[in-house]
């Protein structure tokens, strides 16, 4: 029995021969396979071991094929990496409809730490890896978070229309709590993984509340 490791991730390859694929299709779906390998590699066995050839191969695709769509390594985890954070901002964003704003708070990172609860890879990967990707990787966590910080002034400002007695909300909270938060998923992920992140919804939510809203608010949520 060979010793050799499993790769994490092997992409299917196109048929053949003459398939009668567009060449635009061909071109998405080696590139789909590079990005979703280079996430794979990485999750498994970081960012700094894991090298072209090796994303080449388990993506089944060729060397020329990946310079196609990327510089070099950083170019593409970066890439994939953004790709990761507009999809899991998705699945928060509507939340703030929620008839109860601290309900849908709730539901909102309910949903954002399920995402990541689901793919335990991609938040090693995206929490743990990518600040090891250089200069450019910093560049991107903030720009992954200005959805989150705006979604949080939209909350604050509709918690002001129905609680119009609070004070007006400092512009640099949003930026905190969004910091805050990642960071405690960050933590969580380093020190026990990601298989129970949702146990860190309440705390989130209370935080939430708290600084969005006030002490009384956040105290209900207490009781």
């Amino acid at each position: 029995m060979s010793s050799k490791r499993k790769t994490p991730f092997s992409g299917a390859p196109l048929p053949r021969g003459r398939h009668g694929l567009s060449s635009q299709f061909v071109r998405a779906s080696q590139r789909e396979r590079v990005v979703k390998a280079m996430l794979a590699l990485v999750a498994e066995q970081g960012y700094v071991a894991t090298t072209v050839p090796a994303v080449v191969a388990a993506a089944r695709v060729s060397r020329n094929a990946f310079y196609e769509f990327f510089q070099d390594k950083q170019e593409c985890f970066l890439a994939a990496a953004e790709e990761a954070a507009a999809d899991v901002f998705t699945t928060m964003e509507t939340f703030g409809l929620e008839q109860d704003w601290i309900e849908g708070v709730r539901r909102g990172l309910t949903a954002w730490l399920k995402w990541w609860e689901e793919r335990p890879g991609l938040a090693r990967a995206w929490l743990l890896e990518l600040p090891l990707a250089g200069g450019e990787a910093a560049v991107q966590h903030q720009r992954a978070a200005q959805p989150y910080i705006q979604l949080f002034r939209r909350i604050a400002e509709r918690i002001r229309r129905e609680q119009p007695g609070l004070p007006p909300l400092p512009d640099f909270v949003p930026t905190f709590l969004v910091a805050g938060l990642l960071a405690r998923v960050t933590d969580e992920v380093r020190n026990n993984g990601a298989g129970n992140l949702t146990r860190l919804v309440e705390p989130g939510v209370y935080v939430t509340v708290k600084l969005l809203a006030d002490d009384k608010t956040a105290a209900r949520l207490l009781k």
